[in-house]
């Protein structure tokens, strides 16, 4: 029986993960949150808001990173909104003062028909700083149950993704009968939260670093 050469193992490892952080311009991008995740949730009721809020807790535990209660700097710094129109997003009072482009996102959102945005801030060091969610409840959207809601949105935000990691397979699978985050996303959380990984990355090696931590 023939062996598998190591060079073999680096380029499957590599072609497993490097999809996930490699934009549709062909630019590797990764980037994981440096600080600690404050939530907040509007335009939800409270059976709804402590649903995402389990999801996330779920998520940032899964990755081995912290919430807090605040953050210094920014008061919260994952912002999750939920609208009926984009229009809404308008009228949300110092929105526009936080996203200077909101009235142009708004616009495109529209012209593209779209039902969920997500935009992301960072620091010096390329890390994850903030987080804001955008989610538009359509008929897809009000279909989908809270639960694999929360978790889906909460999967998208604990890294910085490929705009077309997702295009193919969701982050999501059903298990048993219940919608839970597929084996193989959560070992690449995992991985990519590993202290000695760096919180940003332009290199597609970083995807074998990954790769080679996957279990």
């Amino acid at each position: 029986m023939g062996r598998l050469r190591r060079g073999s193992i680096e380029s499957k490892m590599m072609d497993d993960v490097a999809p996930l952080f490699t934009r549709s311009d062909g630019e590797y991008v990764f980037a994981r949150w440096g600080r600690p995740i404050v939530p907040v949730v509007f335009g939800v009721d409270d059976a709804t808001l402590a649903v995402f809020k389990g999801a996330i807790e779920a998520v940032v535990s899964l990755a081995g990173h912290k919430m807090d209660e605040t953050d210094a700097e920014l008061g919260a710094n994952l912002m999750m909104f939920f609208c009926q129109s984009w229009d809404e997003l308008l009228e949300v009072p110092h929105l526009d003062k936080m996203l200077p482009e909101l009235a142009t996102l708004v616009g495109r959102l529209k012209q593209a028909d779209a039902n969920q945005y997500r935009i992301f801030r960072f620091d010096d060091a390329g890390a994850v700083q903030a987080a804001f969610v955008f989610l538009r409840m359509d008929d897809q959207m009000a279909q989908a149950p809270a639960d694999a809601l929360a978790l889906s949105q909460a999967v998208q935000v604990i890294l910085l993704w490929s705009d077309t990691a997702f295009s193919e397979m969701p982050p999501l699978a059903m298990i048993n009968d219940q919608v839970t985050l597929r084996p193989e996303i959560a070992d690449v959380i995992r991985a990519a939260y590993d202290p000695v990984m760096p919180v940003s990355a332009h290199d597609p090696s970083h995807a074998l670093r990954i790769g080679a931590r996957l279990s």
